[in-house]
């Protein structure tokens, strides 16, 4: 109990440290929980949940280039074309993996990627971490308060972040052109 504590004061006064970052959403304010983490610092760490309902660390994929999609919810055409792009992506990228992360529980994780044939990306879920807090990218208001807005992160194999990109508008597809280019510098 004294931990929960703790970690929750500690929530409280890193988001007045930092302050909420403002995206939009079909063009009104949302907020998120902080900005993303920067460039050229260490990928925080964290525990996602994949679709076999197994713990997926950061430091399972070490050694890789890792591209964090993250996202609302695959059940959305923008999450959905997201998606897409990158398992198209990922399979022509060497010593790369890209991480599919969204507050989706892992049962529709995997019943989308059946559906979709979707096979070169890892889907991963925040249902039960601190992730969106960690990385600053849950939604603090709205309707959508408690989901991921649309972000990516690009960390490269010692784990450093080399990439990232909080889209201004969640209704909008990141771009995907500058997220492959870093791993290919």
């Amino acid at each position: 109990m004294l931990s929960k504590i703790i970690y929750s004061t500690m929530l409280f006064f890193s988001v007045l440290a930092f302050g909420q970052n403002t995206v939009l959403m079909g063009g009104k304010p949302v907020h998120t929980y902080a900005k993303l983490p920067a460039v050229n610092k260490a990928a925080p760490k964290f525990t996602l949940t994949d679709v076999a309902m197994k713990d997926q660390t950061l430091d399972s994929y070490k050694g890789k280039y890792v591209i964090l999609n993250i996202f609302p919810s695959v059940d959305t055409g923008v999450c959905s074309a997201s998606v897409h792009h990158f398992n198209e992506d990922a399979g022509n990228i060497p010593n790369t993996v890209v991480l599919c992360i969204s507050k989706d529980l892992p049962f529709a994780q995997k019943r989308f990627c059946g559906a979709e044939g979707i096979k070169n990306v890892v889907m991963l879920s925040d249902f039960r971490s601190d992730f969106g807090k960690t990385y600053g990218v849950e939604i603090t208001d709205s309707a959508m308060k408690g989901l991921l807005s649309r972000a990516v992160v690009v960390i490269d194999p010692s784990g450093k972040i080399i990439y990232e990109e909080q889209v201004a508008d969640i209704s909008q597809e990141p771009n995907y052109e500058a997220a492959i280019a870093a791993v290919k510098k």
